[in-house]
């Protein structure tokens, strides 16, 4: 698998990452069957946060790294924290050092390559952002920072006081949901596709060297529409993919992520299939390169019209 660059001063990693949220529902077996296969499939990122499975996806994925005896410099470990479910967010320095530490317990290591804060506390503190990150680096606990789900004027904001470099920003995006792509083809019209919502994230992460990693890379939007594979609203899309997979012999779901990667901002996508099969089928999207015409074919196929 090809190798994507966090950063400029970042590392490098596997450009495809698997995300652990779904893994407290696999048995100890299962999760290592998944694991194995991702690795054998050349991955070596793994996506977590404090919340997926209420903790117990970490535990699941620490135990079975423990008795795999995977040696720990041989993947990364990146996790999340920052949303209290049902209640609030929460970036005080208190709770950030606290998930942190929770979270290495479960996961059964001393550290984090990456930590990110989830999504926007509007009460955030910047200053007591900065006391947790300055503490959680130097006591070695996390080596990387990050956020999810920020527009521009939110990381701009940390930046006031955050001295670490802020490598990645995790947002939605798939074929079939990519408002910051559409707001950049509709400059200056009247149209919804025209409109901002996110604050040209796209362009600040380029500009910023800010790897973007895309989450539901198969979801249709945010709304709970299900996946993008064999849905009714998208026939012609589902052909040209499928299309596409039959010439290279890989996978529609290959395909989808091959989309993401042809972009030049980088991107990491994040699948969360628990699945082996796929996981190893959607792995092959590293090797698939699509050209400028067969993208924006892509694109257009999903009723999105160029201006």
């Amino acid at each position: 698998m090809k190798k994507v660059k966090l950063a400029n001063d970042g590392f490098e990693a596997s450009e495809i990452s698997l995300g652990i949220m779904r893994m407290s529902s696999l048995s100890n077996e299962e999760a290592k069957k998944v694991i194995t296969t991702a690795l054998s499939s050349e991955i070596d990122y793994f996506d977590h946060a404090d919340i997926y499975g209420a903790g117990s996806s970490e535990e699941v994925f620490g135990r079975a790294i423990k008795e795999l005896e995977i040696p720990r410099d041989s993947v990364y470990i990146q996790s999340k924290a920052g949303i209290v479910p049902g209640k609030m967010y929460d970036f005080s320095k208190k709770h950030i050092i606290g998930a942190v530490e929770s979270s290495l317990k479960r996961l059964q290591t001393d550290y984090l390559d990456a930590f990110l804060l989830h999504r926007p506390d509007t009460l955030v503190e910047p200053e007591e952002v900065a006391e947790a990150f300055d503490e959680l680096e130097k006591t070695g606990k996390v080596r990387y920072f990050g956020v999810s789900n920020q527009n521009p004027m939110q990381i701009d904001l940390l930046k006031t006081a955050v001295q670490q470099p802020l490598i990645i920003n995790q947002l939605q995006m798939s074929v079939t949901h990519h408002p910051m792509i559409d707001a950049g083809f509709n400059v200056n019209r009247v149209n919804d596709l025209a409109i901002t919502r996110d604050g040209s994230i796209l362009e600040y992460s380029r500009i910023h060297h800010m790897t973007i990693q895309p989450w539901s890379p198969f979801q249709v939007g945010n709304n709970k529409q299900g996946i993008l594979f064999d849905h009714p609203d998208y026939q012609e899309l589902n052909e040209l993919l499928q299309n596409y997979a039959n010439d290279r012999g890989v996978s529609r779901e290959a395909i989808a992520i091959a989309w993401l990667l042809r972009h030049p901002a980088n991107m990491q996508p994040i699948i969360g299939s628990m699945n082996p099969e796929r996981i190893a089928a959607v792995c092959k999207a590293s090797s698939v390169k699509l050209s400028r015409e067969e993208w924006y074919e892509i694109y257009r196929a999903g009723s999105y019209p160029l201006p």
